[in-house]
């Protein structure tokens, strides 16, 4: 997936009220972007940090400055939470992701569940499959970890996708790691033991874990392959 061009550098001053960041252009204005992220971008969004952002023509807008990268770790890390859905979307109706391969009818954002919408619902002869994808950008080492804050929506989802296997279809959480410096996907014990605890259960009763590293740069990015999930008791 291309990103916009130009993106324009700039040094990040502070993120503040979540989607709220002020950056120092390289030509030494100071303006507020968007931040497309409601997490808490913990180790990405340190003040000084060099950051990308694009630039949208649309008069209506009131910020025309969205932040897509940072650099953190030493890497190009994808910080745009609109992205992940777009990549696994992308890769699956290419063939990319063997996990979900022969599944020719691909729709976004289907209600489901108690008031909820899946990311991907795939559909061949043989039933449904339901994709909930997760933005990663926290590591810890080599591990990459899910979630960064306390996320009672993501502990909602890994209920409604027991569920969905229970009642017969495929349920899958898929993990979209935006950067390349990692070697493995875990959950976040440490910030939501709930959640960790859920995505546990949920592997115990079926539901499908899959996780891919992302190749990250201020051209594209594009999923680059399957890391391990890997659950520790």
């Amino acid at each position: 997936m291309k990103l916009p061009q130009p993106l324009y550098r700039g040094a990040l001053i502070r993120r503040y009220q979540r989607f709220l960041a002020d950056v120092l252009l390289a030509d030494g204005t100071v303006v507020t972007s968007h931040c497309p992220n409601s997490g808490s971008m913990r180790g990405c969004a340190e003040p000084g940090s060099t950051v990308l952002l694009s630039r949208s023509d649309n008069p209506k807008r009131k910020l025309p400055f969205t932040w897509e990268l940072v650099m953190a770790g030493g890497t190009w890390v994808g910080i745009n939470t609109a992205l992940p859905n777009r990549l696994v979307k992308e890769a699956v109706s290419l063939s990319n992701v063997p996990e979900l391969a022969g599944f020719p009818d691909i729709r976004t954002e289907v209600p489901y569940g108690t008031g909820s919408r899946i990311d991907l619902l795939l559909a061949n002869a043989s039933g449904l499959c339901y994709v909930e994808v997760k933005n990663v950008t926290l590591v810890d080492g080599e591990a990459a970890l899910f979630p960064d804050s306390v996320t009672a929506r993501g502990q909602k989802h890994l209920r409604e996708l027991m569920q969905v296997v229970h009642n017969g279809s495929r349920g899958v959480i898929f993990f979209v790691v935006q950067r390349g410096d990692t070697s493995c996907v875990a959950p976040a014990d440490g910030i939501d033991p709930e959640y960790g605890r859920l995505l546990r259960l949920a592997v115990e009763n079926g539901v499908e874990a899959l996780a891919y590293e992302a190749h990250v740069d201020p051209d594209e990015i594009c999923l680059a392959g399957p890391l391990p999930v890997v659950l520790p008791h």
